[in-house]
């Protein structure tokens, strides 16, 4: 394997703008190829993908290409992958569609872990049609979400479970398959929002035991859209349609409004660029991004480990949870300082992070954090340096 962290920043234009960019959750920086490719498809692409003429045809084949590179990168069928404007707006309205079969005498199980895009949209749902909520709750030490709760959680009358794959917030991956197996023997659907984990871990929609997956192109460095993938396509032509279109199929069917097929030809370039970050991939493009991204793990977990060892070291810094299995994102607070005041004094020194206050994260709120002025996110990235790493924790230490 062949990690190059230097020949990785080399492609990503905006890491020359002197900041330290350790606010993944905004979304990673752009590399140049996707840019390129997104204007250039703006030039030459038509706003419809239905007509005859040369330009719709590049807009209809750049639409079955990100269905298709999408498809890649979760082991899933390019026909069950449904394309919008976030992956947020995409649980809007698969939640719209399902509300039908969340009505009273049902339930639903979401976790505190998760991010408010994968709870207010079936809260909303729960609220206009009766059906029974349950929460998984987050073990307040170590931020586990003990899979063993939803044995109790999950009854006959429950119709859904909502789950993230890893938390954007303290990083928690929890085990997912045992609740999609439990939720499967009382014939629910497992709804798993994959935003936080897709940047960093092999995302496999069989492995997960999802019937919905959610990712969020953007969180990997690619243009703003979001996919729901559907493990089994004849679902769709099951669930009722939300598109302005009568007649639509498949994974038109939950596709509102037009697409614009600028944004969606750099998904597969983003796709791309995370299949070669080992520069020795070889392979399908899945083969590569398994390569890519076990690569691209075994360097986080090392700088992961030197970021960690170094915020234990300092007085006053709180890493929030231990999870035994998590991805590189973190949350921290600092005794006696308010979360917006270190965002602030970090961003005066152009380290770029995000603060978390009352209101802005469930998890936090369970956990009492933003009763204390909450907390600091951060994030590693395929783009992250050691110098980055000691920088951040110099500056903390001066705080």
């Amino acid at each position: 394997m062949a990690y190059d962290v230097a020949r990785i920043r080399g492609l990503i234009p905006s890491l020359g703008d002197g900041w330290i960019h350790l606010d993944p959750r905004a979304g990673m920086q752009i590399p140049d190829v996707v840019s390129r490719t997104v204007s250039t498809a703006f030039r030459n692409s038509a706003a419809s993908s239905t007509g005859r003429h040369l330009s719709s045809r590049r807009s209809a084949a750049i639409l079955q290409e990100a269905r298709v590179a999408v498809a890649e990168l979760v082991g899933a069928d390019p026909d069950g992958v449904v394309l919008g404007p976030s992956h947020a707006v995409l649980l809007a309205w698969l939640a719209e569609a399902l509300s039908s079969r969340l009505g009273l005498g049902t339930g639903m199980v979401l976790s505190r872990l998760d991010d408010e895009a994968n709870i207010a949209p079936w809260l909303r749902v729960a609220s206009r049609y009766g059906a029974q909520v349950r929460w998984a709750e987050v073990e307040i030490e170590t931020c586990e979400l003990p899979t063993w709760q939803y044995e109790e959680l999950i009854t006959p009358t429950t119709r859904l479970v909502a789950l993230t794959a890893a938390s954007s917030i303290v990083g928690t991956a929890p085990d997912v398959r045992v609740v999609a197996d439990l939720v499967h023997e009382v014939g629910g659907l497992m709804v798993v929002d994959a935003a936080g984990a897709a940047p960093y871990a092999h995302v496999d929609i069989d492995d997960l035991g999802a019937d919905v997956i959610t990712v969020d192109i953007a969180s990997w460095g690619g243009p703003q859209i979001g996919a729901l993938v559907f493990s089994d396509p004849a679902h769709l032509e099951r669930v009722p349609a939300m598109s302005l279109n009568p007649h639509a199929r498949g994974a038109e069917r939950l596709e509102v409004g037009g697409h614009q097929f600028g944004l969606l030809a750099g998904i597969p370039a983003s796709i791309d660029f995370m299949a070669s970050l080992d520069d020795e991939a070889t392979g399908s493009r899945r083969e590569r991004l398994d390569i890519s991204i076990s690569s691209m793990q075994n360097y986080q977990d090392v700088l992961f480990d030197r970021l960690m060892r170094q915020l234990d070291s300092l007085t006053g810094v709180i890493v929030l949870g231990r999870a035994s299995s998590r991805v590189p994102t973190l949350s921290f607070t600092v005794d006696g300082v308010p979360a917006e005041k270190v965002a602030a004094h970090l961003a005066d020194r152009r380290i770029a992070t995000a603060a978390s206050t009352r209101g802005s994260s469930r998890l936090l709120d369970s956990l009492g954090v933003s009763d204390e002025g909450g907390a600091v996110s951060i994030g590693l990235a395929p783009y992250t340096t050691s110098f980055e790493v000691d920088q951040l924790v110099r500056e903390l230490r001066n705080l």
